[in-house]
């Protein structure tokens, strides 16, 4: 039997033309904190990120179609999150009502699909 401890780290992938500008969105709009990346390991270039006690990991591929995979992030504020990603017109994909949680998903620019969620009292 596995016995899990918690994630570590989360990779999403951008087309290799776009990865500046996810890395100014993931800094500049979400606020991540971007991390010293071992490039010498890898034979792509991206970037490393914490968020909260793990890491965002993001490297290149060509685009792919949508999909419904996802991330789910618990957060403290998710009515501050949704506002602002609708000032900065992030794409919002709306959620189905799940008791005890309040949630939303968005895109990110360059099609990686994020959930983000704060419980909520019944």
């Amino acid at each position: 039997m596995i016995e899990f401890i918690r994630a570590d780290h989360i990779n999403i992938c951008v087309p290799p033309e776009r990865l500046e500008e996810a890395r100014r969105f993931y800094v500049d709009i979400i606020g991540l904190k971007q991390i010293e990346r071992p490039d010498h390991l890898f034979s792509t270039p991206g970037y490393w990120f914490n968020i909260g006690d793990i890491q965002l990991h993001i490297g290149v591929e060509p685009q792919k179609p949508r999909s419904v995979r996802h991330i789910a992030f618990e957060i403290k504020n998710v009515d501050a999150a949704l506002k602002l990603f609708k000032e900065h017109h992030v794409e919002i994909v709306p959620e189905p009502v799940i008791p005890g949680r309040q949630r939303f998903a968005f895109n990110d620019p360059f099609g990686n699909r994020m959930e983000l969620l704060q419980m909520v009292a019944l």
